[in-house]
């Protein structure tokens, strides 16, 4: 299936599990928080205020964080023997989607939030596979391009199924008159479940693992490699640590904006449907801010249009004290529209051109671990603010720390050498 004029079909595949994985990145950062939070949030026994349902929702992304955290480099060292990462991979996003429709029949938000914390930790743990076959299905000097098309498909395409959701959002509880509010849920869900797996089936179809380690795998081996790598990169490899370090600060910030964007607003009292219509239009704006990044990969380097997209989320995060409407927000989701996929997929293209191809599984794992560790300071933060009383504004102006001390580390990484692997 050759959708994307100038990949080839293995590229056209892996492109395509973009855009299925970002239907439910969309569903989780737009209708699922306002879902959980009409069920939490109540004065009848067992509802919480809106304030700890800020909280408790920070919170369940910091804890899917700290297992992806732990779990990804052993998972990825595993995925690296021959033939494994395509079986694992598959059993990722078939478990993951299975648990996305049920989370729509939640009718208590402590299942719910239960329940979308095991979907997003499968789904996690795919996107580590996933970003490892990068390695396996293109080669070093289209990588950027490859990795820009996949987050800019993954934005248009994620509006498909979400229109559906939101539809059901809009116009379920007031003329479809079934199963009374948990109507929206239920579809929302399903078809988001639905096309996160069928948009899949071309890559678990087609994927060849090019790159990979010779051996049965060894349990025990596995987790004494993941050490010994870590120790090589400490202590050797000073270009991958000084990246991994940076990726870790700037990716703090995108990470905590992208879970936390709905709370800004229903923090503010900003009408909630407007909110999610200026988060739709932010993903036609993401689709052309990758592509333009896409074409600029092309004449510049890297790490340079990965600090113009470091700028401009610092500058996100300094406007953020000035919202107080919904055309604030708009304005603030077009600036966050034009870096978003830019900043991930530049950072994971670069990441994937520095590392060993035959351990980018336990190397993805790795770079997982500073991923999903930054967003856990970040979703902490926001916890630490709302618990103690503090604005959201406030909460996410902070953030602008990390992006700064960022721009310091790519900018020590881009001055350092490769490393000799011999």
């Amino acid at each position: 299936m050759k959708l994307f004029k100038g990949l080839t079909p293995e590229e056209n595949a892996w492109v395509l599990y973009d855009v299925g994985n970002s239907a439910f990145t969309m569903l989780s950062c737009s209708l699922i928080p306002i879902w959980f939070k009409s069920l939490a949030i109540g004065t009848a026994p067992g509802q919480i205020s809106s304030d700890k349902a800020t909280g408790m929702w920070a919170l369940s992304i910091a804890i899917v964080t700290v297992v992806i955290a732990l779990i990804g480099p052993f998972c990825g060292a595993i995925a690296d023997h021959k033939g494994v990462r395509k079986i694992i991979f598959t059993s990722a996003v078939s478990i993951g989607c299975i648990l996305c429709m049920l989370t729509g029949f939640a009718t208590s938000w402590v299942i719910f939030l239960a329940m979308f914390i095991f979907t997003k930790i499968f789904y996690q743990a795919s996107l580590t596979f996933y970003d490892s076959m990068l390695v396996d299905v293109t080669t070093d000097d289209r990588a950027d391009l490859v990795s820009s098309y996949g987050y800019a498909w993954g934005y248009i395409g994620s509006c498909i199924p979400f229109l559906v959701a939101l539809v059901a959002y809009v116009l379920g509880p007031d003329m479809l008159k079934i199963l009374s509010g948990n109507l929206s849920k239920i579809i929302g869900c399903t078809v988001t479940a639905v096309w996160w797996f069928a948009v899949t089936v071309p890559l678990i179809k087609t994927y060849k693992q090019v790159n990979y380690v010779e051996g049965k795998i060894n349990v025990g081996k596995s987790f004494a490699k993941i050490f010994t790598t870590i120790k090589n990169i400490a202590t050797h490899d000073k270009k991958v640590l000084l990246f991994l370090i940076a990726f870790f600060l700037y990716i703090d910030g995108v990470g905590t904006i992208i879970d936390n964007c709905i709370n800004i607003g229903t923090d503010l009292g900003l009408n909630t449907v407007g909110q999610v219509v200026f988060l739709l239009a932010t993903q036609v704006v993401a689709f052309g801010g990758s592509l333009v990044f896409a074409r600029l990969s092309r004449k510049y380097d890297t790490v340079p249009l990965l600090k113009v997209c470091i700028m401009g989320y610092t500058a996100v995060c300094i406007y953020a004290l000035f919202i107080r409407t919904i055309w604030d927000f708009g304005i603030m989701a077009f600036m966050v529209g034009c870096f978003q996929g830019s900043i991930q997929s530049l950072s994971r293209s670069y990441y994937s051109k520095i590392i060993p191809a035959e351990n980018s599984g336990e190397y993805f794992g790795i770079y997982d671990i500073f991923a999903k560790g930054a967003s856990f300071l970040g979703s902490a933060v926001i916890a630490a603010v709302k618990f103690s009383g503090g604005t959201i504004n406030i909460a996410v102006a902070l953030l602008a720390i990390f992006f700064v001390l960022g721009f310091f580390f790519i900018s020590k990484a881009d001055k350092t050498p490769q490393a000799d692997r011999g």
